[in-house]
């Protein structure tokens, strides 16, 4: 099982900017992309950034343009970023990263997640 642990969240006004971290450990092979969800209270987990293993990056078009992923491996580590700016409050989600298994999806056990809240 991968172990996925978020940081970087908190409390900002409109147009402000955050960085999420994410540190992915455990079972770190035949991943083919990493991404980061969102989450608001009684709607679906939706996915807004998702970068390949060959570094393609695809984004929601709700953050197009003003969200940026990015991943860096280390040697059983790895750490994928969420730069978000232009923050809007309809970016206000607990925000978690997950990685995408060659042939098995997502994986099942997600991290306790980053709360991100934006000011208007």
């Amino acid at each position: 099982q991968v172990q996925l642990v978020e940081s970087g969240g908190g409390l900002v006004q409109t147009g402000e900017s955050l960085r999420l971290s994410c540190v992915a450990s455990g079972r770190l092979y035949s991943i083919n992309a990493v991404g980061w969800y969102r989450q608001v209270p009684g709607k679906q987990r939706e996915l807004v950034a998702e970068i390949t293993s060959g570094g393609g990056t695809s984004y929601a078009d709700s953050v197009k343009g003003r969200f940026n992923i990015s991943r860096d491996n280390a040697k059983s580590t790895m750490y994928i970023y969420l730069q978000m700016n232009s923050l809007k409050p309809e970016d206000t989600a607990v925000y978690y990263c997950n990685v995408l298994y060659d042939g098995l999806g997502w994986a099942s056990n997600w991290g306790q997640g980053t709360q991100v809240t934006v000011s208007s």
